[in-house]
């Protein structure tokens, strides 16, 4: 996969699904964690896994060499060996198969890439170089985490139980005033303390939609 692509993003979701990793270093146990936060079910293929890599719910370790024709029957599979060889048949057999392979920090070999990623409670920001810094996507997630903190949260749930309300009246909720609302220093008001401040803001908007 030629870096210079335009990359189309997406969230999947994997909760419940079969995924495989292969690779038993630090690098194989970041992206099982990930793919367990995610909700998955994980298959380590290594011959010699990290000790963290063992005994963990939702993990299964096979011990031993991957070989070619494993990644049949999973929804993503991430080959994370530091063996470029492998990496490439890894995602070769990937492609013949039909099944998404990301190659950890090998973008030629990927049919997708991970962005590196930040989580503020159900608030997901994600940063990516399209494979050519992973380094700079990584810089970049450490300023989302110093600038989004739980006031976020705060101010998510306003704006959610605002939703629900007008979904649960029937009132559809795309054309509302939600910029101007956010726009209005609900954030900061929060920040200060000012919660109850906020919340008649987006009252406000629930009973005058229009």
């Amino acid at each position: 996969m030629p870096i210079e692509e335009a990359l189309y993003p997406v969230n999947l979701r994997i909760r419940g699904y079969r995924c495989l990793v292969v690779g038993g270093g630090q690098v194989a146990l970041a992206k099982t964690e990930g793919l367990l936060e995610a909700g998955a079910r994980v298959d380590v293929i290594a011959p010699d896994p990290v000790p963290d890599l063992e005994n963990r719910e939702r993990v299964t370790v096979h011990r031993r060499r991957y070989r070619s024709g494993d990644v049949v029957g999973y929804r993503l599979v991430v080959a994370a060996t530091g063996n470029r060889e492998i990496n490439a048949q890894v995602y070769r057999d990937g492609e013949s198969s039909g099944v998404w392979v990301n190659s950890a920090d090998d973008p030629e070999n990927c049919s997708f890439t991970l962005p590196s990623k930040m989580r503020r409670g159900p608030i997901m920001v994600t940063c990516s170089t399209g494979g050519h810094s992973p380094a700079l996507s990584r810089w970049l997630r450490r300023r989302f985490e110093e600038e989004i903190g739980p006031e976020y949260e705060t101010l998510l749930g306003l704006l959610s139980e605002a939703r629900e309300r007008f979904r649960a009246a029937g009132v559809s909720t795309e054309d509302l005033a939600w910029q101007q609302a956010l726009d209005s220093g609900m954030l900061e008001m929060i920040r200060s303390g000012e919660t109850r401040r906020a919340r008649d803001i987006v009252d406000r908007l629930v009973d005058n939609p229009g």
